[in-house]
C-alpha cells in the first residue's frame, strides 16, 4: 500500500460478476464521501486501451503467442500503477480494479502453461512492489460462468472463445493461488444472486477492512 489509500482487486473467471459488484462497491463507498477510482485490466489508461484492444479484440491477435500475451498485459499493468494507482493511493483515495497481477498468474501461467518463476518475476517488476491490500476472488463453477459470458454479447473476445478446459484451469489455478496467500486473497462463492454476493462481500470487509473504511458497516 502507497500512501492513505485502499486498493482492493477484484479477480475470478469470465462471467463471475466482477464488475456488477465493483459498481455496487463504488456507490456505497461514494456515498460515505469517500473518492473511489474504478480501474479495469488491461486498460486504465491511454497506453493500457490501446493494448487491451489489441489482447482482445484485433484481428491479428489470434497469431499471439502466449509470451507476447503475458508481455502485453504486464506492460499496461506497469504504466498503470505508475500513472493511476499509486497517485491515487497516496491521494487516499479507494482503488478498486477489476484484475491485477493474479490474472496474469492464472491466465498465463497456469492455464497457457508459462513458466511459473518467469512469470512471477515479470509480475513483480510491472507493479514495483504495489501490491492489492486486498483481493477478492470471485469463485463460479467453470460451466456457469462460461455460460454467463456466453449470453453478454454476440461478439466475443480472445479469452472468451477459450474451451472449457482453459476456464476449468483458470479456476484451480485461482483457487491454489488463493490457498497459497490466504492473507491477502479472499475467496466469494459467486453462484448466488447479485444480492447475496454483495452481502459476502462486505462481510468479508467488515473483517479485513473495518478500522480503515468508517461507516461502511
Amino acid at each position: 500500500m502507497a500512501g492513505k489509500g485502499i486498493f482492493i482487486s477484484f479477480e475470478g473467471s469470465e462471467g463471475c460478476g466482477k464488475s456488477t459488484q465493483i459498481i455496487r462497491l463504488a456507490l456505497r463507498l461514494q456515498a460515505l464521501g469517500r473518492e473511489v477510482v474504478q480501474l479495469r485490466e488491461p486498460g486504465g489508461t491511454p497506453i493500457g486501451e490501446t493494448i487491451r484492444h489489441l489482447l482482445k479484440h484485433d484481428e491479428t491477435a489470434g497469431a499471439m503467442t502466449p509470451e507476447a500475451e503475458l508481455l502485453l498485459f504486464a506492460a499496461s499493468r506497469a504504466q498503470l500503477v505508475r500513472e493511476v494507482i499509486r497517485p491515487a493511493l497516496e491521494r487516499g483515495c479507494i482503488v478498486l480494479c477489476d484484475r491485477f497481477l493474479d490474472s496474469t498468474t492464472v491466465y498465463q501461467g497456469v492455464a497457457r502453461r508459462l513458466e511459473a518463476d518467469q512469470v512471477a518475476a515479470i509480475n513483480r517488476f510491472a507493479i514495483g512492489g504495489t501490491w492489492p491490500d486486498l483481493t477478492l476472488l470471485l469463485d463460479l463453477d467453470a460451466t456457469e460462468g462460461w455460460q454467463r459470458a456466453a449470453t453478454r454479447s454476440q461478439e466475443k473476445d480472445r479469452m472468451e472463445q477459450e474451451g472449457a478446459e482453459f476456464y476449468e484451469a483458470v479456476r484451480e489455478g485461482y483457487l491454489t493461488l488463493a490457498a497459497a496467500h490466504p492473507e491477502r486473497i479472499a475467496i466469494i462463492d459467486a453462484s448466488g444472486n447479485i444480492e447475496a454476493v454483495e452481502a459476502q462481500i462486505a462481510a468479508t470487509l467488515k473483517l479485513r477492512l473495518e478500522e480503515r473504511i468508517d461507516g461502511l458497516f
